[in-house]
């Protein structure tokens, strides 16, 4: 680990200025951004109201958010990680890891590490409900669609691979994968972190209103596929809070150079794949700043940046969704400024 690199009081300021107009305009009913380096104390800026729902209940570091595809890099990646200790390697094709699939299938022959990487070729729409009444396993039924291109010839965005290496795991493991993801989290000390449902309460952040006068979403998945799969999936589902990202992100800058995590977090930032110019992708996370900075993102409006060389880490959490599906353009601006700031050394 090099030299720590504090956040600067201007950094912070233009961040809270950002979630506060961004809170303003009805981008988001509010959020938090978690900042710190992995020796300090994480610090907290807020905006807003968790939602019209939960009255004037404030944001805070352990106010719970749906963290949709962070699913990615706070579950499905750690336990792929650890699992590796245990002969599970990068290069498996994923029917080795799972029962009854068939040789010729072909969605079997990807990897392990073409599903981390987004080069795995299986199909980018995920839509599970067309199985709705099929009876055969569903790594059957996703292994036996046709492939969009060769493994390893490109980058594409692939919720399919998680959802199959989520079943790998856990058929691996021979755990479910809630229980295999608890255990690594109550070992970090994430202690608020889940899949979900979760019970409603001011303390959780709602997301989207699917039908006029219907209910809101909340505490349930807001990825209809993770809540198809009973909110379990190694692609989305996970719940947890600022605090918790906080202490994810401190544990992996802090193991850096030693602890298993750590030394999965380094060998996943090396490029896999161009994803545009400037940015790669790793082993699931984006890698930027050439490869200094590792990012996700959630589609319900959550974010997590790590920059191992400078100690220095950013997590984002709003709701974003609960007024807007376009949230990837509202957001924008605020996930801009934070990979800046992350990148930027004062």
């Amino acid at each position: 680990m090099t030299n720590t690199v504090p956040w600067t009081p201007n950094a912070l300021a233009d961040l809270r200025e950002c979630l506060d107009l961004m809170t303003a305009d009805g981008t988001v009913p509010g959020g938090v951004i978690a900042h710190g380096t992995f020796d300090t104390e994480p610090g907290y800026l807020a905006s807003g109201v968790v939602a019209p729902e939960c009255g004037d209940a404030r944001p805070g570091p352990d106010t719970v958010y749906d963290v949709a595809s962070l699913t990615k890099v706070l579950a499905t990646w750690p336990l792929v990680g650890t699992s590796l200790m245990d002969g599970f390697t990068l290069e498996t094709p994923i029917r080795e890891l799972l029962p009854g699939i068939p040789a010729e299938a072909p969605g079997g022959k990807v990897t392990v590490r073409q599903v981390l990487a987004h080069t795995s070729g299986l199909r980018a729409d995920t839509r599970l409900d067309q199985y709705r009444n099929r009876t055969e396993p569903l790594a059957e039924l996703i292994c036996g669609e046709d492939l969009i291109a060769e493994p390893g010839a490109g980058h594409r965005y692939i919720n399919r691979g998680f959802i199959l290496l989520g079943l790998a795991l856990a058929h691996y493991r021979c755990q479910r994968l809630d229980e295999l993801a608890a255990e690594l989290w109550q070992h970090l000390g994430m202690t608020s972190t889940t899949y979900g449902p979760v019970p409603r309460s001011a303390q959780v952040a709602p997301t989207e209103q699917r039908l006029t006068g219907g209910p809101r979403l909340w505490g349930m998945p807001h990825d209809d596929n993770a809540a198809l799969l009973g909110g379990v999936a190694g692609h989305a589902g996970v719940f947890t809070t600022p605090a918790d990202l906080a202490t994810f992100a401190t544990h992996l800058l802090t193991s850096h150079a030693g602890g298993p995590l750590g030394r999965w977090l380094t060998h996943s930032m090396q490029p896999q794949a161009e994803i545009e110019p400037g940015l790669d992708r790793g082993l699931a996370w984006i890698l930027a700043d050439e490869g200094r900075v590792a990012y996700h993102h959630g589609f319900t409006g959550t974010s997590l940046y790590l920059a191992p060389a400078t100690g220095r880490y950013l997590a984002i959490c709003t709701n974003a969704v609960y007024h807007h599906q376009d949230n990837r353009t509202r957001l924008a601006p605020l996930r801009t400024l934070a990979l800046k700031a992350i990148t930027d050394e004062p």
